[in-house]
């Protein structure tokens, strides 16, 4: 082998192992809404475009918010356990969709959901507005809820056990912090932090879907 190649080698082999470090530490990162916190009152949007008031959804009885795209792979690989999770809890737990308003439009929302149904109420994310709320960075980004409103759990990618979420919360919230798990094709959301945000921001995304762009501006959620 001639100089130039193993010059070649010896940088692949640094830029794996570089690649290899960097997904370990994106899966230590806490990210999103910190678990015991109660997220802010928004208004969103059903997929008619009127008005909802997502805290409709919270408090009085657990909650399951999924933050959700019709491109997005992990969403897809999720939806046999939010299914699951709904046939055990769905008489006592309220389960929402909130689809993001990047490279989407309710429209092309509401043609998924005709092929594809779900057992559960799909919301509009107006101008970010719940993405912002719940600190949401990636699609497939998961938040339960106690009965006073209080987040208990998040999680992000296709194999979160949200069935165990649930019955921790049922026989007394885990205050523990579930770890977020990138896959190869999570999406981050970027929009504009809250004044009072206190959290750092999340990891960058390591392995993007093809398709879309890595990142979202607030910019971006605002103008869909």
């Amino acid at each position: 082998m001639n100089r130039c190649g193993a010059r070649a080698l010896g940088f692949l082999g640094l830029w794996l192992a570089l690649l290899g470090a960097g997904r370990l530490v994106a899966q230590e990162v806490d990210a999103g809404i910190a678990v015991g916190a109660t997220p802010p009152a928004v208004t969103i949007a059903d997929l008619d475009g009127k008005p909802v008031a997502l805290g409709q959804f919270i408090g009085r009885e657990p909650a399951l918010i999924e933050f959700w795209a019709t491109w997005c792979p992990l969403c897809r690989a999720l939806e046999p356990a939010l299914k699951a999770a709904h046939r055990r809890f769905g008489d006592r737990v309220r389960f929402v969709a909130v689809a993001v308003a990047v490279n989407e439009t309710p429209a092309g929302v509401r043609r998924h959901l005709a092929a594809h149904p779900m057992p559960f109420p799909f919301l509009w994310d107006t101008n970010g507005n719940a993405t912002r709320a719940f600190q949401a960075s990636s699609t497939s980004y998961v938040v339960v809820l106690d009965a006073q409103g209080k987040v208990v759990y998040t999680g992000v990618g296709a194999d979160q056990d949200l069935e165990a979420a649930l019955a921790r919360d049922a026989n007394g919230p885990d205050r523990s912090r579930a770890r977020w798990r990138f896959g190869p094709s999570h999406h981050r959301l970027t929009p504009a932090p809250s004044p009072s945000a206190q959290r750092p921001s999340p990891a960058p995304s390591l392995c993007p879907s093809a398709g879309a762009p890595a990142s979202f501006s607030s910019a971006a959620l605002s103008s869909v």
